[in-house]
């Protein structure tokens, strides 16, 4: 079955990951970016082989988004896998189900800050694109019609960060809300409520003092030198510089009061007004 570690781009994703891929599957408690494969993303390239003819083509994609993780729980082990699609219904084929579906780690982040890492991620200058990005409700990453996609193997569907929130937010079982902003104010708390929640599906040998060492490992700092020394493999390149974007760029320095101009932030409250205060955001 599937676990999702489900988040809109940008929101801390890796950094839940990199936590749990250290915490299952690392001997040494030490971060290995190699450990990240085993918590994967979906869609990718090689779940749809002999079931699609063409990825690229979205109509022929969403037909077999059930049927590509029906092929991947022929293993019945619990695997986790990393997603930025909307959890949505498209002309009657769903995304997942409950069938494939055994529950979701929900990752969210303050959608001003968000702003400002897609702006970084994914090259883009202004501000005001960046709003568009993150308000279009028909956002598809992956496509070939964008140079500044193409960074993507796959379309997946994003949508708005207010529509991807609400479509995960309600699923019905085995539930975990992570807000980015409650992992830098209290690591060790959230961690914790993490690990819990995953022992209660997957085996984790591990006791507190080495909980406690993976939390060290896995702060932005020190995901951030290891970046430095190029041991992290994940990143994209600017398309017209060519240079590798750096991934773990702000983190906690991401201040949008300071960043953000405050028309656009006024516009993000506006947007998103009712999800940012059921977050507490507002």
């Amino acid at each position: 079955m599937i676990f999702w570690l489900a988040s809109y781009p940008k929101s801390g994703n890796t950094w839940v990951r990199t936590f749990l891929s250290t915490l299952i599957y690392s001997e040494n408690n030490h971060v290995s970016f190699e450990n990240l494969s085993k918590i994967r993303t979906f869609p990718k390239i090689r779940d749809f082989h002999g079931l699609c003819n063409n990825v690229q083509n979205r109509d022929e994609l969403i037909k077999k988004w059930v049927t590509a993780q029906e092929v991947l729980n022929l293993n019945p082990e619990v695997k986790i896998f990393k997603t930025h699609n909307v959890m949505c219904n498209i002309k009657g084929y769903n995304f997942s189900d409950l069938k494939n579906s055994l529950g979701v780690i929900h990752v969210v982040r303050d959608p001003r800050n968000v702003l400002s890492s897609i702006m970084n991620h994914f090259s883009i200058s202004d501000q005001n694109e960046a709003k568009r990005f993150i308000f279009n409700d028909y956002n598809w990453i992956g496509l070939t019609d964008a140079n500044w996609k193409k960074n993507f193997e796959i379309p997946i569907y994003i949508g708005s960060w207010g529509l991807h929130f609400n479509s995960w937010k309600t699923f019905p079982k085995n539930y975990l809300l992570i807000k980015y902003e409650n992992l830098l104010k209290d690591p060790q708390k959230e961690f914790d409520k993490l690990c819990e929640f995953v022992k209660k599906f997957i085996r984790i040998d591990k006791d507190k003092n080495m909980i406690q060492e993976i939390i060290e490992q896995t702060s932005f700092s020190n995901m951030q030198k290891k970046e430095d020394k190029n041991l992290f493999t994940e990143n994209v390149f600017d398309l017209k510089s060519k240079d590798k974007i750096k991934f773990f760029n702000l983190g906690p320095k991401n201040n949008w009061k300071k960043i953000i101009d405050k028309k656009i932030s006024n516009q993000i409250e506006n947007n998103f007004k009712n999800e940012m205060s059921e977050l507490g955001y507002l």
